[in-house]
C-alpha cells in the first residue's frame, strides 16, 4: 500500500523549517503500520535534512555551508551556484522507517526542509509512505 501528500512551505532565503509534525500527521493518515516514509523537496536549490532543530546549531550549519560553498565566490553559474552546491551536498530527499504507525526518529531528530536559494520561495515537499 502507498499514500502520498504534498506539503507547501513558504521559506526565506537560507531558512530551515521544521516539518516533523506535518510528516507525522501524514504517516497517521496513511494508516500504514510498517514501512518507509520518503520526504522529497522539489527544486534544485531546496534540501531535506534530519537533525536537531536548535537555533545555534542551525546557525553553525549555515556558517559551515558558507565556508564550503561561499555566497561571495564567483562561479560560472553566477546567479546562485552556491545554492545549487549546498542542495547537492545535503540532498533533496530523506527516508525514515515507519514502525507501528510511527516514524522511527531519534529523540533529537527533526525533519527540516531548507531553502538554499538567494530569494524567498514556496517549497513543495512530497511525502510518500509505503508499506503494510
Amino acid at each position: 500500500m502507498a499514500y502520498s501528500e504534498t506539503i507547501k512551505v513558504k521559506l526565506k532565503s537560507q531558512d530551515f523549517h521544521d516539518i516533523t509534525g506535518y510528516v507525522e500527521n501524514i504517516v497517521r493518515k496513511s494508516e500504514i503500520d510498517d514501512g518507509i516514509c520518503n520526504i522529497f523537496a522539489i527544486g534544485a536549490t531546496g534540501a531535506m535534512l534530519i537533525n536537531e532543530n536548535e537555533p545555534m546549531l542551525l546557525e553553525d550549519f549555515r556558517k559551515t555551508l558558507e565556508k564550503i560553498s561561499s555566497s561571495k565566490e564567483l562561479y560560472q553559474h553566477v546567479e546562485n551556484a552556491h545554492s545549487h552546491i549546498r542542495s547537492m551536498l545535503i540532498g533533496n530527499s530523506q527516508s525514515i522507517p515507519v514502525k507501528e504507525g510511527k516514524l522511527m526518529l531519534g529523540t533529537w531528530q527533526n525533519i527540516m526542509v531548507v531553502n538554499f536559494d538567494t530569494r524567498n520561495r514556496e517549497r513543495e515537499v512530497i511525502v510518500t509512505v509505503v508499506g503494510d
